[in-house]
């Protein structure tokens, strides 16, 4: 609290001039003139200066406290880490610092140890997390979905099962009135058009669990291409992170392509509904997100590695999956560990709103208490 002293001294009193030991004081409207003596004027200004350090301890405060921490790598998680990044930074003054760079990159970044954490879609195996001293936690839930650019097609119309989406990437379907496609759609006006994959050029997590559904759904899939963050794609064009493909899939006409469903909505992309493992057609949205994530046990899930594709259930949308954060479990900067986990915290107590209103699924309480558990017994901060 600002001592009275300190603001009747210095808002209500204009120093003039000190002129053979004396000092002459103008006083503003309303206050008694005074005249101090050499010994007055030393207590006087002492004052001053101390009022100036309390002045600059109490304005400068959060200033010196404010600290920035960098991050890179999923794109998948994006618009939902942008949202609580600014919110955050309202509240403490701490900046998150965050490149949508693709899961690879936030993989390659936080190994060089350039950047305080990384995220991806894929997780690390135990043994590269071991090898290189890192920890990984899951921070939010999405869904990734097929976009299509089919004149007449709105969103959610278009019926896509998991082996004719596998088909579809591998070239084997290159038209969009093939009658794998037509027997699924009844109904709706497919063109004769050539089909045009859009696929992720750079490391990508949403790429990983594209493939490992593909992988699932399709045993041809799994022999040829198999899955990963980066693989040989049968056919297509390549576009950088979720925003890329997002922009080919828009520009041209015939294309399909695979992208954290936000990105769909945002650009207004008309997306497929898919049939899951139950055998039942399922739209995407947080609800069938949510119904993946309900199938999954973190419990039983070794350093937190756990992939959702092709959940069980009525509800489950096939394509679910989470982002992890990676961090090194002994930080050479352990002040920005500890922001990085007020950060998360931050996240999963009060961002569950900003995640909703995005698609996203907020983590369950259950498994925020696992996470914060870890925090505290593997790392130091």
């Amino acid at each position: 609290m600002t001592p009275k002293w300190l603001v009747s001294s210095v808002c209500n009193i204009q120093y003039v001039s000190l002129q053979h030991g004396r000092a002459g004081i103008r006083p503003r409207a309303g206050f008694v003139r005074h005249s101090f003596h050499r010994g007055d004027f030393s207590v006087f200004t002492r004052k001053l200066r101390i009022a100036a350090l309390v002045a600059a301890s109490l304005f400068g405060m959060s200033a010196v406290q404010a600290t920035d921490i960098t991050g890179a790598g999923s794109s998948f998680v994006y618009p939902v880490l942008s949202k609580w990044s600014a919110k955050y930074a309202e509240t403490t003054g701490n900046k998150i610092n965050y490149q949508s760079v693709g899961s690879g990159a936030g993989i390659a970044q936080i190994k060089e140890g350039t950047i305080d954490f990384g995220a991806s879609d894929a997780p690390l195996s135990s043994e590269d997390l071991t090898k290189f001293g890192l920890g990984q936690f899951p921070s939010v839930v999405g869904g990734i979905v097929p976009i299509v650019n089919l004149q007449g097609v709105t969103a959610g119309q278009l019926k896509l099962t998991g082996p004719v989406l596998a088909d579809i990437f591998m070239g084997k379907v290159a038209r969009w009135n093939d009658p794998a496609i037509a027997a699924l759609n009844p109904g709706v006006k497919l063109p004769d058009v050539k089909v045009t994959v859009v696929h992720r050029s750079d490391g990508s997590g949403t790429s990983f669990n594209f493939t490992n559904y593909l992988s699932k759904v399709s045993n041809e899939w799994a022999s040829k291409v198999k899955f990963g963050t980066a693989v040989d794609w049968p056919t297509g064009v390549g576009g950088k992170g979720n925003e890329g493909v997002s922009q080919y899939v828009r520009q041209i006409p015939g294309s399909i392509g695979y992208v954290e469903y936000a990105y769909a909505k945002k650009n207004k992309i008309s997306y497929a509904q898919m049939q899951n493992a139950a055998g039942k057609w399922v739209q995407p949205t947080a609800e069938t997100f949510g119904a993946a994530a309900a199938t999954a046990d973190w419990a039983s899930a070794k350093d937190f590695n756990l992939i959702m594709t092709n959940a069980a259930g009525d509800q489950a949308w096939p394509i679910t999956a989470t982002t992890w954060i990676i961090m090194y479990k002994k930080s050479k900067n352990p002040s920005h560990t500890k922001v990085a986990f007020d950060f998360f915290k931050f996240a999963f107590d009060k961002g569950q709103a900003d995640a909703a209103s995005l698609d996203y699924v907020a983590l369950p309480t259950s498994l925020t208490q696992k996470i914060q558990a870890y925090w505290n017994s593997d790392f130091n901060k």
